[in-house]
């Protein structure tokens, strides 16, 4: 298992964990702007360069959860952070309304399919934790999963979110390595750029008209964070709450944690097979005399 990333974003594991207390803006040490994208540059090497021993290596592998309210900047973090990393080598998926036949299984199930293999970087755009959050806050979703909220509505998320636990807790010990960023955007922060998608003609794509609703419920949504967070923040699966306020110290924030994690790897070029290596020295003496060496 791979230890945490140390950071002032890690989500503790011994106490309840409160958005109050976390900020959505970045501290004042914190590069930002220019500075933060320049940054940025540098670490995507950085990562590009691990991935490449990742998927020679093949010991070990990479998930990447992302949650967020709207208009937090999911979509541009996993396209900055992951910008110039080889495409065989990274899969990113993003989860929106369970189909019909997804629904017919338990809500775990259409997320394990897209499970990074050995030697991989999977990324996923939202994930199980949506069964926990969306739901929640909607629990008449649950109708169409065949189950309804018990009378202890407490104890069934509980054990929704022990599930989630015991899930990454598995993948952590068969060699995954397990991240997950909640970006944490301020509420004023979400007015503005949501305006700024009915505003600009080419983001109108991106507005849902019922994102104001779910603005409405931001409270509910603080209540199901939190106790999301705060049961599944482990060891061998940590939360980071990232201050989304300002996107280019998000995106560098999270490239680090990342590039930190996978150097906690230990990651090494293979060895050749010995049966192939007797031969390597025939091989080049062949290949220099073809090229008249």
């Amino acid at each position: 298992m791979i230890p945490p990333v140390p950071s002032p974003h890690l989500v503790p594991f011994d106490r309840p964990f409160r958005l109050a207390d976390a900020p959505t803006a970045p501290p004042k040490s914190g590069l930002t702007g220019k500075k933060a994208k320049k940054e940025l540059e540098d670490v995507r090497e950085e990562l590009a360069d691990l991935q490449r021993v990742l998927w020679a290596d093949r010991d070990n592998a990479l998930l990447v959860l992302f949650q967020a309210r709207d208009a937090a900047g999911k979509d541009s973090t996993i396209r900055n952070v992951f910008r110039g990393v080889n495409p065989a080598g990274v899969r990113v998926t993003s989860y929106g309304v369970p189909t019909e036949r997804e629904r017919e299984h338990d809500f775990l199930w259409r997320h394990v399919l897209d499970l990074p293999r050995r030697g991989t970087i999977a990324v996923h755009n939202r994930s199980w934790y949506e069964e926990a959050l969306v739901v929640r806050v909607h629990p008449g979703i649950l109708a169409g999963q065949r189950q309804r909220l018990p009378e202890d509505a407490d104890a069934f998320w509980a054990q929704r979110l022990r599930s989630m636990a015991d899930l990454e807790d598995h993948l952590a010990r068969n060699g995954t390595t397990v991240l997950k960023f909640f970006l944490h955007v301020g509420h004023e922060e979400q007015a503005r750029r949501l305006l700024d998608r009915l505003e600009r003609q080419d983001k109108h794509w991106k507005y849902n008209p019922g994102d104001l609703d779910e603005r409405a419920l931001w409270a509910e949504y603080d209540h199901a964070y939190e106790d999301a967070l705060s049961k599944t923040s482990t060891a061998s699966a940590p939360w980071y709450a990232i201050p989304a306020d300002d996107k280019p110290y998000m995106r560098l924030t999270v490239a680090q944690i990342i590039v930190d994690a996978m150097k906690a790897m230990k990651l090494s070029w293979p060895d050749a097979d010995p049966d192939d290596a007797e031969a390597f020295d025939a091989h080049k003496a062949h290949l220099r005399e073809e090229l008249g060496g």
